[in-house]
């Protein structure tokens, strides 16, 4: 799932085909083949074509799709050359969980009041869990893509990055084509081949969407795209009815507080969290029981707290970066009526992205796997960084700092005295 609407996109109004751009020159690179036993791009598809046959897809299904099955290598230089964004939490949040997306959730779940009713009572996921994606992934269907589905999949298929992936979601999409929700002209959606309102790749798509009204069309149906996600939510990322996703709360005790605790791969009762001083933002205590909760810190001890429940799992499944995740199920909890978080109380210093690299550099010198080194700090830094706060006895929120850094480079190599140079002439 793509991290924000694209912005700049058209979509073909309603009740109209939409129609594919010309057919783009197929120029594979020369790396694209080096993962294929140097195949052409055509004796490539030969192959894919043969797989989709094996895998059930008709022949009158793929001789559809064959016009918009073709190479495009701007797919695969945008696929190469994206950047994750650089914002911290508030930054993130504070632009996709803007009040007119909170209202206008809250207006479509009016709107489509029995669709939303029949969702939560089929599959157990709250309307605003459902609203909050909506409004994320295409704002309510505004921002789907503009670019033809087949040729961005296909294209990624025999790019050696992602190949055997999109492999797989290049024949999802044939077998979509094959039992009839949507002809090949209509799928166009993002660059990476996600389709429909949510979102949704194709793999998703056959197998979570269902039809609430005429025929599976997440694309076109407000009905569909209410159901199917609800589908996905609850089978796919394994929702657990009636419980709760996220929280916001206030640390009050920080002085002594074990913020290596702060962790999602850490869960303790909600009784403990009060004890060890966390409560609701206005202060008032947290139910006093059992319901295990991680403590999120998506910006470290200064910054926003929430407790984070079994079901914000879902959330982390969807698009594993955190920043998206977090601002998702905040996005949800205000759709359903919580009030907007708590600012911190001073900014909260981020480090520039060439010194989140070094620092991940470091931290793969100390001896920790970090995943990609690439300025972005998911979960297996965040894990690192705490490790190493804990060894120089700072607190320990997985929060990357100027000091945790400054200790890791250690004590700077000074030049060489002037007396040691030979004297000038």
């Amino acid at each position: 799932m793509p991290c924000e609407p694209a912005s700049a996109q058209s979509v073909a109004p309603l009740g109209q085909p939409m129609v594919a751009p010309a057919r783009p020159p197929a120029v594979p690179s020369s790396r694209a083949a080096a993962c294929h036993n140097g195949a052409s791009f055509d004796r490539f598809l030969a192959d894919l074509k043969q797989q989709a046959v094996a895998a059930g897809v008709s022949q009158r299904a793929i001789a559809e799709a064959a016009p918009y099955l073709v190479y495009d290598q701007g797919i695969v230089n945008r696929d190469r050359g994206q950047r994750v964004f650089g914002q911290v939490f508030t930054e993130f949040a504070g632009r996709m969980a803007a009040p007119y997306r909170m209202q206008q959730g809250q207006a479509r779940i009016k709107t489509y009041a029995a669709a939303f009713a029949r969702a939560e009572k089929e599959y157990g996921v709250p309307p605003a869990v459902i609203a909050a994606f909506w409004g994320l992934e295409s704002d309510f269907g505004a921002n789907m893509g503009n670019l033809p589905t087949l040729r961005s999949l296909v294209s990624l298929a025999y790019d050696c990055r992602r190949s055997e992936r999109f492999a797989g979601e290049t024949i999802a999409a044939l077998k979509i084509v094959d039992r009839g929700d949507l002809a090949p002209e209509e799928m166009i959606g993002s660059w990476a081949g996600e389709l429909g309102q949510t979102q949704f790749l194709p793999t998703h798509y056959f197998n979570y969407a269902v039809d609430y009204g005429g025929r599976r069309n997440l694309l076109r149906s407000p009905e569909d795209v209410i159901g199917s996600t609800a589908n996905y939510i609850a089978n796919g990322l394994k929702w657990r009815r009636g419980e709760p996703w996220l929280q916001e709360v206030r640390v009050t005790a920080t002085s002594n507080f074990p913020w290596d605790q702060a962790d999602l791969t850490i869960q303790l009762p909600r009784s403990k969290w009060t004890q060890l001083g966390v409560t609701y933002p206005d202060g008032k205590p947290l139910p006093n029981d059992d319901m295990p909760a991680s403590l999120l810190l998506p910006m470290g001890r200064m910054g926003p707290a929430f407790l984070a429940y079994a079901n914000f799992a879902a959330y982390t499944e969807w698009n594993n970066s955190l920043i998206y995740s977090t601002t998702a199920g905040y996005l949800a909890t205000r759709i359903a009526g919580a009030p907007p978080m708590q600012r911190p109380a001073a900014r909260v210093a981020q480090l520039p992205f060439n010194e989140l690299r070094e620092l991940q550099q470091l931290l793969v010198r100390a001896g920790f796997n970090v995943g990609k080194v690439d300025g972005v700090m998911g979960q297996q830094s965040r894990s690192a960084v705490k490790a190493m706060q804990i060894k120089y006895g700072l607190p320990a929120d997985s929060w990357p700092t100027a000091e945790l850094l400054a200790r890791m480079r250690g004590p700077r190599t000074q030049p060489a005295a002037a007396a040691a140079l030979p004297p000038p002439r």
